[in-house]
């Protein structure tokens, strides 16, 4: 007994199909939800400890995701960069509380590279974005999918 083609349903793809290269828009908005991680943790840097980071591509992504499949795409993963640095952000700060200001020793220098890095990766995103390319964050938990 042969299945019909017509039944056999295809796996789903790992990433999202792109058709075609994205618009003028779309790649504005993707860098836009790139940098806005930059502005959030700006605006929160003083008072809140840099945690607004991913609220600016949470809002983006939530805007967008069903209009523009690029920058559904490139929202999520500035959105899960910036959730893993938030993550290891509270295991340096848990380090340091549970050791009692011991932990600095390894929470200050991992937390430089760790700031230099989330700088450095996410104008790098940004730059891909707006060029069209769909730029993946190396040591990025992938939560929202």
């Amino acid at each position: 007994m042969s299945v019909p083609p017509e039944s056999v349903i295809p796996p789903p793809p790992s990433e999202p199909p792109m058709v075609g290269e994205p618009s003028a828009e779309q790649r504005q908005w993707a860098m836009f939800a790139h940098l806005s991680a930059l502005v959030g943790a700006i605006l929160t840097g003083a008072w809140g400890g840099g945690w607004g980071c991913f609220i600016g591509p949470l809002i983006i992504w939530l805007m967008k995701k069903e209009t523009m499949p690029f920058v559904d795409d490139q929202a999520k993963e500035a959105l899960n960069f910036n959730i893993t640095v938030a993550i290891v952000a509270v295991v340096l700060v848990l380090l340091t509380v549970m050791t009692l200001g011991i932990g600095l020793v390894i929470a200050i220098p991992v937390g430089i590279v760790v700031g230099i890095a989330w700088l450095v990766f996410t104008i790098i995103a940004a730059i891909k974005a707006n060029e069209g390319v769909r730029y993946r964050y190396p040591f990025t938990l992938r939560l929202v999918k």
